[in-house]
């Protein structure tokens, strides 16, 4: 057990590690070969933060382990709302910008709901991987097209743009991050697979546990620390955008792994009990995003407090059920 542990902790310093010169590299190459900062920063940089799940998910599927990639993706949406945006509106009351409010958190609530009606059948298969990577596809053109027709002279759209900024570095160097992050990414990935697996096995719970607690917990360790960050730091709308942005990727691109690797059924508690408090969370963060718009467009410490106690309350009857 102990030997698993450090082994999932070494996994975790290299999925962020990982995922950090990876995007570093892909973004000096995709810059190196003529791409705009800004469609860099809308695709490969937002990609950044959902990188651990999306990688671990796919060794776990690819293992089949397919309720430890579900897992993981419930467990971060979460862990995202309940306890990262929890603790930023302790922090501070957040102030939500209308652009997430009109583009964002739309698209966040319905990608959930229609998530919901394709596993409403307790089976992820191969047709919903494909469903899923092509609202992806829809999700993130329509993100670009909307920046890219921004008068990029406004003051207003200045101020997005400079959201997206990427740094410079030359083409041997991205290529060199590229590839080391890409493998320390596969091998970390692997590392945490087989160690989470391991310590499921010696708790005698499902995969789907570790997936939910152990895992998810650690690869949404990125959002904490930049929604965090963002908020000492006066910018509420890259930790709400954050939050938002990285919900609607670990929804379309982490489950489509288990989808065409490992498809079939799923445990239904994963559904009725994991999936149903990801869209209550979801419903109530839309509900009080739209409220703070009567309250000088903030969201204060009693919401943060009302998602910590959902989340408390999920983990502890997700526990119960675990030892039942």
């Amino acid at each position: 057990m102990l030997i698993a542990t450090f082994i999932i902790i070494l996994g975790f310093v290299g999925l962020i590690w990982g995922a950090d010169k990876f995007v570093e590299g892909a973004s000096g190459l995709a810059q190196n070969l003529g791409v705009s900062p800004l469609i860099v920063g809308l695709t490969v940089v937002a990609f950044g933060t959902s990188a651990p799940e999306i990688f671990s998910s796919a060794v776990a599927a690819l293992e089949n382990k397919p309720e430890l990639a579900i897992g993981n993706s419930f467990g971060s949406n979460l862990f995202n709302i309940g306890v990262v945006l929890g603790v930023c509106a302790l922090i501070k009351p957040l102030r939500v910008p209308a652009t997430i409010l009109q583009r964002e958190l739309p698209s966040l609530l319905i990608i959930t709901l229609a998530t919901g009606l394709m596993l409403m059948d307790l089976n992820l298969g191969l047709l919903d991987a494909i469903l899923l990577l092509v609202i992806a596809a829809i999700f993130t053109y329509l993100l670009v097209r909307s920046h890219l027709n921004l008068d990029t002279g406004s003051p207003r759209a200045t101020e997005q743009l400079s959201e997206y900024e990427v740094s410079t570095i030359s083409f041997l160097r991205a290529v060199g991050y590229l590839t080391t992050g890409l493998f320390i990414l596969v091998v970390s990935a692997e590392a945490l697979v087989q160690a989470a697996s391991n310590i499921a096995k010696l708790l005698g719970v499902s995969t789907g546990i570790i997936g939910l607690t152990i895992v998810a917990l650690g690869t949404s360790l990125p959002e904490l620390a930049a929604s965090v960050a963002s908020v000492i730091k006066d910018r509420d709308e890259l930790a709400v955008g954050n939050i938002v942005g990285s919900n609607i990727f670990n929804l379309l691109t982490v489950l489509p792994f288990p989808g065409f690797f490992a498809p079939g059924p799923f445990a239904k508690n994963l559904f009725y009990r994991d999936f149903s408090v990801v869209t209550l969370l979801t419903i109530i963060l839309c509900v009080f995003c739209y409220l703070s718009l009567s309250k000088r467009g903030t969201i204060g410490r009693t919401s943060g407090i009302i998602f910590l106690s959902i989340y408390l309350s999920w983990f502890t009857v997700m526990l119960m059920d675990a030892r039942g």
